[in-house]
């Protein structure tokens, strides 16, 4: 599963040429920025950046939306680690210490379905109203499908392990198979976006502060948009 998403991520990322777009896009923004941000400036918007954007999602301004994604988030982030140091440290049935270690495998695992579940029936966008089916399903949708159903079987499968069901092994490899369609996906999924979207969103922060704005205009609120008068200019 590790070497898929390397691979996956270095394949999307050599195919998207997203390295050379952010790389680009840094270099055009300092070389027409009006002013240089130091050293002490680049340090506080890279902690903002992890806190605001990355830790917080503040990109989203649907508060629903932003606790489905910080569900989804933090929940994948407990399942994936818990899960890594399970398989690589207690390769046998010696049960894992601290005891809190499956604990937080299954906490992880329903707020992932917690949150992916709400997005996916509640939150999605409205494809009805643009007259598609709400059971249509695209590319983008592998990343979230894959998820919740690899969350949803490793419940079933924790569940009907404990009860000594003999659907347990059966559930238990199409929670494999859902893992390996999630990391295996890389390249067509949203998975990649992860990895992305910190340096797109510091770099959107320092073009802001070195006034290149991405050659956007100025907000119109901004002391440099008024006129000679000190009037706001009229939009026609």
């Amino acid at each position: 599963m590790i070497i898929l998403v390397v691979a996956g991520t270095v394949y999307d990322v050599l195919h998207k040429k997203s390295a050379r777009y952010f790389w680009n896009n840094w270099r055009n923004a300092k070389n027409k920025g009006t002013h240089q941000v130091g050293g002490g400036q680049m340090a506080s918007l890279a902690i903002q950046t992890a806190v605001v954007d990355v830790l917080a999602s503040g990109e989203f301004c649907n508060l629903r939306r932003r606790i489905a994604h910080l569900l989804t988030m933090y929940g994948f982030l407990a399942f994936a680690i818990t899960t890594a140091i399970m398989v690589f440290s207690y390769p046998t049935s010696a049960t894992p210490t601290p005891a809190i270690l499956p604990q937080l495998w299954h906490i992880g695992a329903l707020m992932v379905c917690l949150g992916g579940y709400w997005f996916w029936f509640f939150i999605r966008v409205d494809v009805a109203a643009e007259g598609g089916s709400p059971f249509r399903i695209m590319r983008a949708d592998l990343f979230v499908l894959s998820l919740i159903a690899s969350a949803t079987f490793a419940l079933l499968w924790s569940y009907l392990q404990a009860t000594v069901n003999a659907w347990a092994n059966p559930f238990f490899w199409l929670h494999v198979i859902a893992t390996t369609v999630l990391c295996g996906s890389v390249p067509w999924s949203k998975f990649a976006h992860m990895f992305f979207k910190p340096a797109a969103a510091l770099e959107k922060r320092v073009s802001e502060a070195n006034g290149s704005r991405n050659n956007l205009p100025a907000p119109v609120d901004k002391p440099e948009t008024l006129g000679s008068t000190g009037q706001q200019p009229r939009n026609y």
